[in-house]
């Protein structure tokens, strides 16, 4: 969950105020990056556009690719009128493009291989994972039919990334606030670098974060990390070459983590135990695999990793009433992977008016491993995780999403600290502009360790209750939306949408320290949506108004929630 940053958002409005724009309606796109590509600014088009052979043809005639174009878009476009003003060409001055060798460091396709249709859609979809980068394609702009050659375009937009500012935000009936000034894009080189203060229900503190997804322009990443909080401290460190692409034969890497915290159970909304947690974890993992093959990806892994938790009173804001059992896995685990490719972009469903990319397959991934006290453990147990996923269309306008996983040991004869989880997304289109969402989600725990809690609240879907409202060893949660998206684009800075929507959760069973369960507890509401179109900090702010329709009196009969999440 990300806060809201006003930082950004102060300097965007400052930039609309100044340009003196009249917030207004703007006509939809109709294709990805309409609003943006310059025909003539590609290369060799004009005549030839219309005797290009299509992505399909040039496959499968085997046309070698000859160069490779990087094309950068700046922030605002000014060869739009609505965009031509004094502040946005400013904006555009000031901000640094990102290098085309950051972009052509993420290209899977390289000069002189064959042309693949896969390879080049599977580059824009890496590329619009990249939160300093708005939208991109890949694209043949030219074909010589005497040497079977292609030409090709990589088109990208950035974003503004450089947001110092202050960040306030509200779910569950508590409050978030954030200082901070960070980089999505550093330099232009796609580095994140971050330096903040966080103030949550929890804790409040200092950190430090530094990110390079391509390290030296290579696909080796490596996270740093450092945060000085009232409670403790944490630092975290990773390394590792993943399995950046469906065709990537190898992947390897290490990751650490060694923090102190003060960890506090809640219900009922209200904290009822605390203890203090040290927590060691080192882990080294590689990959192997023979790429895609006839439309699958299948993945062996292998690791080692070592996970101990530390527990003591907490001599804090209140007594330990329940202190967690000490806990070391130490543990080699193998591992399989199947991933089918089989993906299709869309628009105005879990955002506004920017390209999803939407995963119609089928995948699994499973784990084994073994901890026992010749291997550095406290304890003998099998170590497992299972997950998968899918998705697929019903009929012209239906669309469906279901994933699960299940983890946790098996020692002692049973299961133990282990969540079974299924989920379910349902999306009706009636139009480009009016989408139906309905959500139903279900975990169960098994003997959960102690600073394991499954909880309902605020924070966790039910939006109109306190935030971990509700513990148990069962849980349920059902939602529905309406979405709404205009095509108001007040100051061409942010799209906005809107939406109404009901839930409805209980738990069941025990849990240490957890009160009875109050039953289903429904609520409805509605929000406000704003797609950020000009800034890498977040995609969509919520602003919403939820009602609760049960719960004990001391719930207050309105929750404000205000946050910027990942989608609509």
């Amino acid at each position: 969950m990300r806060l809201l940053g006003l930082g950004s958002g102060l300097l965007a409005t400052g930039l609309a105020l100044g340009a003196g724009l009249p917030a207004g309606p703007e006509e939809p796109s109709a294709a990805l990056l309409q609003d943006y590509v310059d025909p003539a600014a590609v290369g060799r088009r004009g005549s030839q556009v219309a005797t290009l052979p299509t992505p399909a043809e040039l496959e499968q005639r085997g046309a070698v690719i000859g160069r490779i174009n990087v094309a950068v878009d700046d922030i605002f476009d000014e060869s739009d009128p609505r965009e031509d003003r004094v502040l946005y060409r400013l904006a555009n001055r000031l901000h640094v493009d990102t290098k085309d060798s950051v972009v052509l460091a993420q290209v899977l396709l390289k000069p002189g291989e064959t042309y693949s249709v896969q390879r080049a859609n599977e580059t824009a979809r890496i590329l619009r994972g990249k939160r300093y980068l708005y939208d991109s394609v890949v694209e043949p702009v030219a074909y010589d039919p005497d040497t079977n050659t292609v030409d090709l375009v990589v088109r990208v937009r950035d974003v503004w990334s450089l947001s110092p500012g202050f960040g306030v935000g509200r779910s569950g009936g508590e409050n978030k606030a954030r200082a901070r000034i960070v980089d999505e894009n550093f330099l232009g080189r796609g580095q994140y670098l971050a330096a903040a203060y966080t103030s949550t229900v929890d804790r409040s503190g200092l950190s430090l974060d530094f990110r390079d997804q391509n390290l030296f322009q290579s696909w080796w990443g490596v996270d740093i990390g450092y945060a000085d909080n009232s409670d403790g401290s944490v630092a975290n460190l990773s390394l590792v070459k993943p399995f950046y692409s469906l065709d990537t034969r190898w992947s390897t890497g290490f990751r650490g983590l060694a923090g102190d915290q003060i960890t506090p159970l809640y219900d009922l909304g209200e904290k009822v135990n605390e203890f203090r947690q040290e927590t060691d974890f080192f882990g080294i993992e590689g990959g192997r695999s023979r790429g895609l093959v006839d439309g699958w990806t299948t993945r062996w892994l292998a690791g080692y990793r070592y996970d101990r938790s530390r527990f003591e009173e907490s001599f804090e804001d209140m007594p330990t009433v329940l202190l967690p059992e000490d806990r070391t896995l130490s543990y080699p685990w193998v591992g399989v992977e199947l991933i089918q490719d089989r993906f299709k972009t869309t628009r105005n469903q879990d955002q506004i008016g920017r390209t999803e990319d939407v995963y119609l397959g089928r995948s699994v991934r499973a784990e084994l491993g073994y901890t026992a006290e010749s291997l550095g453990g406290d304890r003998s147990a099998g170590i497992f995780a299972l997950s998968g996923r899918s998705g697929k269309y019903l009929g012209k306008r239906g669309l469906v999403f279901v994933e699960s996983f299940w983890n946790g040991r098996v020692e002692s004869g049973g299961l133990a600290d282990s969540l079974l989880s299924v989920g379910g997304h349902y999306y009706l289109r009636f139009n480009e502009k009016s989408v139906f969402t309905m959500t139903v989600e279900g975990q169960r725990g098994f003997d959960l360790d102690l600073d394991h809690q499954l909880l309902l609240g605020g924070d966790t879907g039910l939006r109109g209750y306190p935030l971990r409202y509700q513990g148990g060893d069962t849980r349920a949660l059902f939602s529905v939306e309406q979405r709404y998206f205009t095509d108001w684009f007040p100051f061409r800075l942010v799209r906005v949408g809107g939406a109404v929507f009901a839930d409805v959760g209980r738990t069941w069973g025990s849990a240490p320290l957890a009160s009875e369960s109050q039953g289903w507890l429904p609520d409805v509401g509605f929000g406000l949506r704003l797609g950020n179109a000009r800034s890498g900090l977040g995609n969509v702010l919520h602003i919403d108004l939820a009602f609760p329709l049960a719960g004990g009196s001391d719930i207050s009969s309105m929750q404000l929630l205000l946050e910027a999440r990942k989608s609509f």
